[in-house]
């Protein structure tokens, strides 16, 4: 337990020190009715939050002993998954948000055992669901890349 809370608190410190230089960020322009800071703040807010918690109430770890340690593919799926976020991060702008993160969704359910078919209804649904959500619901513009004819 005591690894673990001084993991979350190696975590904490710069969770906090990024809300307080992210606090005062003042863009020169506003393409957003509640500007640029505030989703990058909320969500360093909810991780701190979410830490805290986890430094309070630490979740116990229990060896399984029927399950082998990680090895060979829980590394590798570790080394793919972050391989996956970095393409998605280059894919973002030339593909746009609904393909990349469609493609994104997809690959990480197959990844983690989904089966092909629903894995690529669900990927497709929550990116459309998250572009509707950001674009129209928070006023937060997102690339639509390939689909730009579309508007949707």
């Amino acid at each position: 337990m005591l690894l673990q809370r001084l993991f979350l608190a190696a975590w904490l410190l710069p969770a906090l020190a990024m809300m307080y230089i992210g606090s005062a960020y003042q863009a020169p322009f506003a393409y957003e009715p509640v500007g640029p800071r505030a989703f990058p703040l909320l969500m360093l807010g909810l991780l701190a939050a979410g830490l805290i918690y986890l430094l309070i109430h630490p979740t116990p770890v229990a060896e399984d002993p029927d399950e082998p340690p990680p090895g060979v593919q829980g590394y590798r799926k570790v080394g793919l998954g972050i391989a996956l976020l970095l393409a998605f991060a280059l894919a973002f702008e030339p593909l746009g948000f609904i393909p990349a993160s469609a493609l994104a969704g997809l690959c990480f359910a197959h990844l983690y055992g989904g089966r092909w078919l629903p894995s690529l209804g669900l990927a497709v649904a929550l990116a459309v669901g998250l572009y509707l959500l950001f674009d129209r619901l928070l006023d937060v513009p997102l690339p639509l890349g390939l689909l730009a004819g579309l508007e949707i």
